[in-house]
């Protein structure tokens, strides 16, 4: 199979979704905040808009895989199987005999269950028979014995492809770390994916997918906030470089905060040469440019405006800009409801929630088709159509 990307904005081949499920129903307003959830999805609605995007992916010739189904045939390889259920196994908190249960209950999944099981999670109630054990008989009904993942949708962030490799990343979040678990026991082991190379693992340095854009052929952009660290950009830039797979790479400090988690909150791009960005960022965006040394090392020039570093980089006169909003106020809004957050399917033609009605018009004054989508239930978690899906192969960018 074909695995490959080296642009934002090149037509979209190939697209890896997760389509909501149980883990959102997990979601309660005692848990909602630990679990990353601004709000209580209603679960029937945030499928039904998840199946509006994937259908309008579909109907532009994007294949569309879900993480679940994926994760489901890769269970039914033992290794893989094992592999999985001892990594969920390995938490301090279950202690020996409510551990043993556990895995009791686990070996007695088929696939598909134990699939449904690693991602929305497992309550006490549901474990039956009871193990005993003191930590079981101080849980109350609703208490985890396995963590639900809602964020599971945002499959961005787990992993990103450079090129022809893919980088399981390391997730900062403690609610979000299991999930990559998941997504490189997929790589690992599913037929479709065999022979690919991993270039980056969940046990080093904190890197999120969504801090990652590739501008353009042998060009990187790295955001580095509230999850993504300098160590961890420089560990990805390392072996990028080791790899050849840029030649630059730029490290970009964005805001740590709720509204700007990742680079992708604030940036992403629509065309070869034009990003959709908050006007609050377009001025005060800075970017280090990062290239490798005589050694293969990372070296960091000063900073410079970000839209500057990135046209140089990109050999560009220019990356034209489109804001979010019309004024300071509804580029306020609409940047928290993920205006910024598009999904390139080719160059000019982008997917983008709905709901932000002036950015949508400012992409299309500026020449850029916009699918729109639903997204009052799938926007709880904070994330829009660039967060929801991970590129596995688009078109080579001549």
């Amino acid at each position: 199979m074909v695995h490959y990307v080296d642009s934002e904005v090149s037509p979209l081949r190939t697209v890896l979704l997760h389509r909501p499920g149980h883990e959102l129903a997990r979601l309660t307003p005692r848990n909602n905040d630990s679990l990353l959830f601004d709000g209580i999805p209603w679960v029937g609605r945030a499928q039904e808009e998840h199946d509006a995007f994937a259908s309008a992916l579909r109907e532009r010739g994007v294949e569309v895989l879900y993480l679940g189904d994926l994760l489901a045939e890769t269970l039914a390889i033992p290794q893989a199987r094992a592999e999985l259920t001892e990594a969920v196994l390995d938490d301090r908190r279950l202690g020996d005999t409510l551990r043993a249960g556990v895995g009791r209950y686990l070996a007695d999944q088929d696939p598909r269950r134990l699939a449904d099981v690693l991602m929305s999670g497992l309550a006490h109630g549901e474990l039956k028979p009871g193990p005993g054990g003191l930590v079981y008989e101080l849980m109350e009904p609703n208490d985890f014995v396995i963590d639900p993942l809602p964020n599971l949708l945002f499959t961005r962030d787990s992993s990103v492809w450079v090129r022809d490799r893919v980088a399981v990343t390391s997730l900062a979040m403690p609610a979000r770390r299991r999930e990559t678990t998941l997504t490189r026991a997929i790589y690992r082991y599913h037929p479709r994916f065999a022979g690919v190379d991993l270039l980056y693992d969940p046990t080093l340095e904190h890197v999120e997918g969504g801090d990652v854009l590739v501008l353009a052929p042998q060009v990187l952009a790295i955001g580095v906030g509230e999850r993504t660290t300098p160590a961890g950009a420089e560990r990805l830039a390392r072996r990028v470089f080791g790899e050849g797979l840029a030649h630059t790479i730029l490290v970009v400090p964005i805001a740590q905060e709720r509204a700007t988690m990742h680079l992708d909150t604030v940036c992403t791009m629509v065309d070869v040469d034009a990003v959709v960005i908050y006007p609050n960022a377009a001025d005060s965006l800075r970017a280090y440019t990062v290239t490798a040394d005589a050694d293969g090392e990372p070296h960091a020039g000063p900073s410079r405006p970000f839209l500057e570093a990135a046209a140089a980089a990109m050999g560009i006169d220019r990356l034209r800009t489109i804001e979010t909003g019309l004024d300071p106020v509804t580029a306020e809004r609409e940047q928290w409801d993920d205006g910024n957050n598009t999904l390139a399917i080719a160059p000019r033609l982008c997917v983008a929630y709905e709901r932000n009605v002036e950015t949508n018009a400012q992409l299309e004054r500026a020449g850029i088709e916009v699918v729109r989508i639903s997204g009052s239930e799938l926007g709880s978690g904070r994330g829009g159509p660039r967060c929801m899906s991970c590129p596995i192969e688009r078109a080579p960018l001549t």
